[in-house]
């Protein structure tokens, strides 16, 4: 995890997400890549339509932004490298991963209402949906960003192998206990013998070391992990994500409102 993208808009909720990236950086001497998407409109971004001393203003107003965030005393000592999009934010953030090699991205939210657009909306959710490396959801401030349980909930099918493998080395950079997750449902209902078959089996060979087996039941998946988070008291929430089907699975409908609006800890998606 050497390299981190922050995307920012310069609010509260975006400096939340670079104060946890500072934070991790700092335990992996890591580098931040602050990046602002200005998402001009289009008669803005042609030079030819003789907008440009406009378009010019808010390139200027960015780059002050940009000035007055470098002098936080929390970014001592972090390497940032600043950039500004003129993009959609979705592309700017796919064409900076490839660029910088991102290995994480740190994403702010605004709340209740912020987290619900964040995943269904369309740009940031297609981030969320599309991108190939974890993207880490903040929602709130954390002085201290400290992940000593992680749990991971999944179907245990065999894609899920490769996503899993990566939370797990994230969860040993955290130096957190991952804790797997079956959620048991009266439509997908397993007895406790089949789920430990399958979750055993699923982790073989994958090189886990620091992890525990669990199974939850409750009426709805979002549901089971909302209650076992908060009955074993996790400070991280990670899930993997499958394009539209994964997004439809875990986060539309009734699972976005009751598990991102109502998870009162970060969120972490790891791709299929």
């Amino acid at each position: 995890m050497k390299h981190i993208l922050v995307p920012t808009d310069f609010s509260p909720q975006a400096e939340n997400a670079l104060k946890v990236a500072v934070q991790m950086a700092q335990k992996n001497d890591s580098e931040i890549f602050l990046l602002h998407s200005m998402e001009m409109p289009l008669h803005l971004a042609n030079a030819n339509t003789g907008a440009l001393p406009e378009a010019l203003f808010f390139i200027k107003l960015a780059e002050k932004q940009f000035s007055e965030i470098m002098q936080k005393p929390y970014l001592k000592g972090i390497k940032i490298h600043e950039t500004i999009g003129h993009g959609e934010i979705y592309d700017d953030i796919k064409e900076a991963v490839k660029k910088n090699s991102i290995d994480l991205i740190v994403m702010g939210s605004h709340g209740a209402s912020g987290f619900k657009e964040m995943f269904i909306g369309s740009n940031t959710e297609k981030v969320v949906r599309t991108s190939e490396v974890p993207v880490l959801v903040i929602k709130n401030e954390h002085p201290n960003f400290n992940v000593d349980d992680f749990v991971f909930a999944t179907d245990f099918s065999e894609e899920c192998k490769k996503p899993f493998s990566v939370a797990n080395k994230f969860a040993k950079s955290f130096g957190a206990q991952l804790h797997l997750l079956y959620v048991n449902t009266p439509t997908g209902f397993k007895t406790s013998s089949q789920a430990k078959e399958i979750m055993e089996n699923f982790v073989k060979g994958l090189g886990a070391e620091n992890y525990t087996l669990n199974i939850y039941n409750d009426t709805s998946v979002e549901k089971g992990i909302l209650g076992f988070a908060k009955d074993h008291d996790v400070q991280l929430i990670g899930m993997s994500t499958h394009g539209r089907k994964g997004i439809a699975h875990f986060f539309n409908g009734s699972i976005s409102e009751d598990l991102v609006n109502h998870a009162n800890m970060p969120v972490m998606t790891f791709k299929i």
